[in-house]
């Protein structure tokens, strides 16, 4: 295992958290898992944090969970059912951080991503693909049921009966096919992924935190209400908007024909 399981960089507002088990394709052990969430949980605490970066070293996103462990535990047990149930804690502790976070999310999905780096990727509120990436469920190829708040997010993008394919036939997705779905918002040139992902979160973490924070939880809202519910949520979000120092800013710029400095304040 790496040193560090999930590096961590800050940069002006933006936190990078980047999977570092290259030799294992990023695969999700215990201690990765329970360093990422420890890292989604501080940044998601940190007022100074704006926006959240997650990515892979290597060639990899991430590969899924690391089989390895889990045969070795169904093994000495007779079943992967313990093992399983106490990784996905954490597992689902990591998702529903990156979903409830105020500030956006974005997977930079710099190669392949597979079971739980699918599961990651669709969490996230943005997805970057380099065009070396693909796309693949891959949780029945191993016997086991979807996991990682797939079964929740994927049938809300492409659909229920397509999600369903997805799961049983496992296709692997092109990162051009994938946008195509709905699963990834932007496509990069592989050799300058690293470098335009982080001018694209940058941008983001630049950006009135609090309205983005407003955006993200009207979202995930709108798939639950009825019209009338889902404007009272709007009516509620814009006027805690308007209270927001951001909302003085972005109007003083607008009146003064110059670029806002938005604060997340």
């Amino acid at each position: 295992m790496a040193e560090n399981p999930v590096l961590i960089e800050r940069e002006d507002g933006l936190a990078i958290l980047t999977l570092n088990r290259p030799d294992a394709y990023n695969a999700i052990d215990g201690a990765t898992i329970e360093t990422l969430l420890d890292a989604l949980i501080e940044c998601d605490e940190d007022a100074s944090v704006r926006a959240v970066m997650i990515t892979g070293t290597g060639k990899a996103f991430c590969a899924g969970g690391n089989l390895k462990a889990m045969k070795a535990a169904a093994e000495e047990v007779g079943s992967g059912g313990p093992f399983l149930k106490k990784l996905t804690v954490s597992v689902h502790g990591a998702i529903a951080t990156i979903t409830r976070m105020e500030k956006p999310v974005i997977a930079a999905v710099n190669g392949p991503a597979g079971g739980f780096g699918f599961s990651l990727a669709l969490a996230c509120d943005l997805v970057l693909a380099s065009e070396n990436a693909v796309f693949t469920m891959a949780y029945t190829k191993a016997g086991l049921s979807p996991d990682g708040g797939s079964s929740f997010f994927l049938p809300r993008i492409v659909g229920p009966k397509r999600a369903y394919d997805m799961m049983v036939n496992n296709e692997v997705l092109s990162p051009g096919e994938a946008k195509d779905l709905g699963i990834v918002n932007s496509i990069m040139p592989a050799d300058s992924f690293a470098e335009e992902a982080r001018a694209y979160c940058a941008r983001l973490a630049n950006g009135p935190t609090r309205a983005f924070g407003a955006a993200k939880r009207l979202v995930a809202s709108s798939l639950e209400s009825s019209m009338e519910t889902q404007m009272e949520h709007e009516r509620r979000a814009i006027a805690e908007s308007a209270g927001t120092e951001d909302f003085k800013e972005g109007v003083a710029a607008f009146v003064e024909k110059r670029v806002p400095d938005f604060r997340g304040e």
